[in-house]
């Protein structure tokens, strides 16, 4: 977490969802933080999991863990709402660091997620 933060800092310190990730996270420990990523990666891995299965990213199954995507981050970071959450799917693949980390689950799942987030968010306008 802290290798990102000041860039973080720098491309959203100013909106509301940072805001509330520096208040929700601000009595987080390096354990807090570990264990939230941890989780986070579970749900990266259930994608994974699901796309070996045969499911497509439109798939009853995807969507549904697109839904549990954007209840872990609003659970254990901020509010993820449906427009945070169609730029965090583009940032799945766009920016490489995340596609690698989310890719250790297999091949092409950041692919895979942005795929099914892209399709959950259209569903909701």
């Amino acid at each position: 977490m802290d290798k990102y933060k000041n860039e973080t800092a720098k491309r959203f310190g100013s909106t509301d969802a940072y805001k509330e990730f520096e208040q929700r996270t601000a009595s987080y420990t390096e354990a807090d933080f570990a264990t939230s990523a941890e989780g986070l990666n579970e749900v990266f891995a259930k994608f994974a999991k699901c796309k070996a299965k045969g499911n497509t990213p439109d798939s009853d199954n995807a969507q549904i863990l697109v839904k549990e995507l954007q209840n872990y981050i609003t659970n254990n970071f901020y509010t993820c709402t449906d427009e945070i959450l169609k730029g965090l799917g583009v940032m799945y693949t766009a920016d490489e660091r995340f596609k690698e980390n989310i890719d250790e689950n297999g091949s092409d799942t950041a692919e895979f997620v942005s795929k099914a987030v892209e399709i959950y968010c259209k569903g909701q306008t």
